[in-house]
């Protein structure tokens, strides 16, 4: 265990194992649709890599980059700093994402997203912090709920650092206070 980790949630083991459930039920919901798995970078590409390997589809990947943090808080901005590449128009996307927490972020992606032709945009998170949920969004597939702690690992970061770790886990206070 890193150092600045205060406590371990989720295994990498257990992520697996949890998104092979995941992409089981993803494989079964989207069978003959014309699906665009898109990763929100930087933090979804663990998970979406892991999710990946478990959808037994043939999907389309692309990518976008947007941002709402600062720190530890969200700004309550969302910028586009990449969008997707490729036409979506028609086309059911799923939404990856590494956590679905105030639900700003996704919340304006997805309307985003269904306003520019989307036939369909689903969410699929690998961790659930419904506790901080300010917007009116939730995620068709989740991996797992969370407390209101802020996490690191698997993807998720603070400033930019612990991204890395093969596991989530909850970041020890004093690194951020």
């Amino acid at each position: 265990m890193h150092k600045d980790t205060r406590e371990i949630l989720y295994t990498e083991e257990q992520i697996r194992d949890r998104s092979a459930e995941l992409g089981k039920q993803i494989s079964a919901d989207y069978e003959g649709k014309d699906v665009l798995m898109v990763g929100l970078l930087k933090g979804s590409v663990p998970f979406f890599a892991e999710l990946a390997k478990h959808v037994t589809l043939d999907v389309e990947f692309d990518f976008m980059r947007v941002s709402s943090y600062e720190g530890t808080e969200s700004t309550g901005n969302v910028i586009v700093k990449k969008d997707i590449d490729v036409d979506f128009k028609g086309k059911d996307i799923l939404l990856v994402e590494d956590i679905l927490d105030t639900g700003k972020t996704l919340y304006t992606v997805r309307q985003m997203l269904l306003e520019k032709g989307a036939a369909s945009v689903e969410i699929a998170t690998l961790l659930n912090k419904q506790e901080r949920r300010e917007f009116p969004i939730q995620a068709k597939y989740v991996g797992f709920e969370i407390p209101n702690a802020f996490v690191i690992g698997y993807g998720m970061d603070y400033n930019e650092k612990y991204r890395n770790l093969p596991y989530v886990g909850i970041l020890k206070e004093e690194v951020y206070m």
